[in-house]
């Protein structure tokens, strides 16, 4: 890493971030499948979990707490194995106990179910929860991700999408992709996070200091990343045939599917046609001009779109 005083140097990363940041919000640490899991909780009512994707943690629905909250939610967000606040193990990064991680978060929190809101990998993993334990999920919203079975369906037949996901090829080198994203105070997770947004919604400097901050806890970039190895190494093993077997079973909650139409990394062709697995009442938005981010990009058209489809009661209008 640099040692100079430039904004990109070192000396801006000391070892005492805490990703515990402050708000409005309350921190704390719940038990599930094993681990320990850092959450973030504002507001009472109908549960709503929040689970974010790469290379973020529970800080990126900052803005979508507190709109859940004005609008009679409990509104939790919480850092996934490995990243944030939550405990670095060393195995159980596959979709099948990371969704477990989810849903036992869920029984934790005191709840009889919740509205699961995933975005990126978080949207994978709630795709998952969704089939595997659905009644814990009341509702469904996957935003920037495409059904697992659809996604690997073009991982492996569609070359635009390939080239787009090209940084996960990258990622299954030992070691070499772990050293690259701490490198330079983590300047990768900034380029990432500027190249994936719309054109007009890059971040501000220091949302993504943030982000690079949260990069740079200790073993973060070797957690955050396996479950991207496995998701790229177990396509012919039988762990992964298991589990695209698996999902073959269709969800049965509402789904609202937020995509948007700029994403560079996971196209709209990909996501679009996710609804062949949902024998529910589902609703596909695409967002113009919107990038991998919608959720931060746009958070008060985000925030709109998700509270009005959680307190519809017909959500297949």
């Amino acid at each position: 890493m640099s040692s100079d005083n430039t904004p990109g140097g070192s000396h801006i990363f000391a070892d005492s971030f805490d990703p515990r940041i402050d708000g409005p919000w309350s921190h704390r640490e719940v038990s599930a499948n094993g681990g320990r899991f850092h959450i973030a909780e504002l507001g009472e009512g109908p549960l709503v979990l929040l689970v974010h994707g790469w290379p973020q943690f529970w800080w990126t629905w900052r803005h979508q707490l507190t709109a859940l909250a004005d609008a009679g939610f409990r509104a939790v967000a919480v850092d996934l194995r490995g990243v944030g606040g939550s405990d670095r193990t060393p195995r159980g990064y596959d979709p099948s106990n990371m969704a477990l991680d989810l849903t036992g978060i869920i029984r934790s929190l005191g709840a009889s179910d919740a509205a699961l809101v995933g975005h990126d990998l978080g949207g994978f993993l709630a795709w998952t929860a969704a089939v595997m334990r659905p009644a814990l999920v009341r509702r469904l919203v996957v935003v920037s991700s495409a059904h697992p079975r659809r996604y690997r369906r073009s991982l492996m037949t569609d070359r635009r999408q390939i080239a787009a996901a090209e940084h996960l090829l990258g990622f299954q080198r030992p070691w070499v992709p772990e050293r690259k994203l701490a490198a330079d105070g983590a300047q990768a997770v900034g380029e990432y996070l500027a190249d994936w947004t719309g054109t007009g919604h890059r971040p501000d400097e220091k949302t993504l200091l943030t982000y690079r901050q949260a990069m740079l806890l200790p073993n973060t970039p070797h957690c955050s990343i396996e479950p991207y190895r496995w998701l790229m190494r177990s396509m012919g093993r039988p762990d992964g045939l298991q589990y695209s077997r698996r999902m073959r079973r269709p969800v049965r909650v509402p789904t609202l599917h937020l995509h948007g139409a700029a994403d560079p990394v996971l196209l709209a062709r990909t996501a679009a046609g996710s609804g062949e697995y949902v024998e529910a009442p589902y609703r596909w938005r695409l967002l113009d001009g919107i990038g991998h981010y919608p959720h931060e990009e746009d958070p008060e058209g985000f925030s709109r779109e998700l509270v009005n489809w959680l307190r519809d009661p017909e959500p297949d209008r």
